[in-house]
């Protein structure tokens, strides 16, 4: 049975292909698995207790968890099954927000894995309106524990009665509210149905090969972001078993042990990967570091056509089994293929992880196209590095007048909750309005070049595109994060992160005296001459209007917590412009 709402994808495992380990995750040390049947019995558990708890059809039911684990799945699916409506948040948003978001969206209960999230909820409970209670997966004294729910649900299951209830749930209705990052202004509230969403999985598994028997996957990525939900889904669909990473911190640890056959990632972290490995390797001494910086060279030039020739092909397989099988290696050792999404990827890195036997597939889509747009596809010459591919099935796209991208499909929102004015505002009649410039190439392929709202003027009247110059100047082991700045002045400049880490290895390296803070780093005046010379040298590859004439460093950690990145690590532009608008003057002055 093709499935046309999001749960229909797990009654379809259970009926076509179950497996034992659906979905796993560490409790005290040990994996504990959870089997499609289970998973299913579970949802359906959840299901039960909300029918009796009086929640009605298209109430909201807020999620959120410090890390992705099996009960948030149980509960996305039960919650589906009664045709209630899932509000995803991310776990570092503050209470605030937490008050703003439950009170937008009219939630009626919320769901916390722990007891840091419960008391940011807890504090603003009697701020909220409507939300008649708070259910943990941990148990938290004072909070009611999610076993309850199940064991309610158990008691009280009517399987006719479920089924009808089940039966009733249209692929137009609305499955999700996913509030935005809120790179700038207010959150808003994106709505998807069940049909956005599953016909984003059926097309998105066309692009992506996951038919190898016994696959399995690490999920990291939060799951509260529509990239990893729907990959999750996507999973689910073609019965890869889903191990749950225990943190971010934990990945190294439980790739190794789990041994993923295909993982989802953003740039950010496929960078931190690469800094790894690279700074492994230039501690090497003699002929070993040789052969390092020999390898790194040989896996810049990967072409996926195999344009460079047999001399190449002979000088790769001899760096793979020097250098680049390590790699591989370190990630688990059976990676069969990275999905990457969210921001754009440095191609460099592409090429790297691909010539190191573990292929980087680009792809592109936003939260209001649930998510995927398009992907490049390894197969039948479907991969053009340097683009995020070609659209999937049943998207169209289309380029405006001003560079614009836009497109149209069965995955694009219902609108934005609430905001009627906003949602026709993003809309050409069925064409929905990304906000992303870009082309699509003579071969049909699709390359972001910015973001619209990003791109800024001048004095001089030349427009910037910063992305572009950001993603270069990151390839500086020395730079952790980058702004590019600007808009209305003589000329570009940026506000600079230093990796503090490869600083000091820098310092150690050439013996040069610092003052060990973050300051102190930040104020070294070699440190800045040697980040200025490496700027200066990818600047070769912009126009003289698009070089970066200054710099300045920051004397902090860019971090989700303090503000200056979303959840996928992505910088809030405006955020990071108003923390260091006295550094932005410094340049101008």
């Amino acid at each position: 049975m093709k499935p046309k709402r999001i749960f229909d994808i797990l009654v379809n495992q259970v009926e076509q292909n179950p497996i034992e380990k659906c979905l796993s995750m560490k409790k005290n040390g040990i994996w504990e698995a959870t089997s499609t049947q289970e998973f299913l019995n579970k949802a359906n558990q959840i299901t039960s207790a909300f029918i009796e708890l009086g929640v009605k059809t298209q109430d909201k039911i807020a999620l959120i968890t410090s890390a992705n684990r099996t009960e948030w799945s149980i509960f996305d699916m039960g919650i589906l099954q009664f045709g209630g409506v899932t509000v995803p948040l991310y776990p570092t948003i503050s209470s605030a927000d937490y008050e703003y978001i439950l009170n937008h969206s009219e939630s009626a209960y919320c769901v916390v894995s722990d007891e840091e999230i419960y008391n940011k909820v807890f504090s603003i409970k009697n701020k909220v309106k409507g939300l008649k209670d708070i259910y943990s997966f941990e148990r938290i004294d004072g909070c009611k524990h999610w076993s309850e729910l199940l064991s309610l649900g158990k008691k009280k299951l009517n399987k006719k009665k479920l089924e009808k209830v089940k039966s009733n749930v249209s692929p137009e209705d609305l499955a999700t509210i996913i509030y935005t990052s809120g790179t700038t202004g207010i959150p808003k509230g994106v709505m998807l149905n069940h049909h956005n969403i599953v016909s984003n999985v059926l097309s998105s598994s066309i692009k992506i090969p996951l038919n190898i028997d016994n696959s399995c996957t690490l999920s990291f990525l939060p799951v509260c972001h529509i990239f990893e939900r729907t990959f999750v889904y996507l999973y689910i669909h073609n019965s890869l078993e889903v191990y749950f990473a225990e943190s971010l911190e934990s990945i190294p640890e439980n790739l190794k042990e789990i041994k993923p056959h295909f993982i989802t990632a953003v740039p950010r972290l496929l960078e931190k990967i690469y800094d790894k490995f690279y700074e492994k390797g230039n501690s090497l001494k003699g002929y070993k570091k040789i052969i390092f910086k020999w390898a790194i060279k040989i896996a810049e030039q990967y072409d996926p056509d195999s344009k460079n020739g047999n001399w190449y092909k002979l000088k790769l397989n001899l760096v793979q089994k020097l250098v680049l099988n390590k790699w591989k290696d370190a990630l688990g050792g059976d990676i069969k293929l990275i999905a990457s999404g969210s921001a754009p990827l440095q191609t460099r890195l592409i090429r790297l992880f691909t010539a190191a036997k573990m292929p980087i597939v680009e792809g592109y889509g936003l939260t209001e196209t649930s998510p995927v747009l398009t992907f490049n596809d390894i197969r039948n010459n479907e991969l053009k590095i340097g683009t995020v591919g070609k659209p999937i099935q049943g998207v169209e796209i289309k380029i405006a007048e001003d560079g614009e991208i836009l497109c149209k499909g069965p995955n694009i929102m219902k609108g934005y909750f609430k905001d009627p004015e906003l949602t026709e505002n993003a809309m050409s009649g069925e064409f929905f309005h990304t906000g992303d410039i870009g082309i699509i190439d003579d071969d049909g392929f699709l390359k972001i070049t910015d973001r619209k709202k990003q791109i800024f003027k001048t004095s001089g009247g030349k427009y910037i595109a910063p992305q572009v110059i950001e993603n270069q100047l990151k390839q500086s082991i020395l730079i952790d994060q980058v702004m590019v700045v600007g808009e209305g002045q003589k000329m570009p400049a940026a506000l600079i992160q230093p990796n503090f880490y490869q600083a000091r290895l820098w310092f150690k390296k050439n013996a040069i005296t610092y003052e060990n803070s973050l300051t102190g780093i930040c104020e070294n005046k070699s440190l800045i001459e040697e980040i200025t010379r490496e700027i200066n040298t990818h600047d070769k590859n912009f126009g003289s209007w698009e070089s970066v004439k200054a710099i300045k460093l920051t004397p902090e950690i860019w971090s989700i917590e303090e503000g200056h990145l979303t959840p996928t690590m992505k910088v809030k532009r405006k955020v990071v412009t108003n923390k260091y608008q006295s550094l932005i003057k410094e340049i101008y002055e």
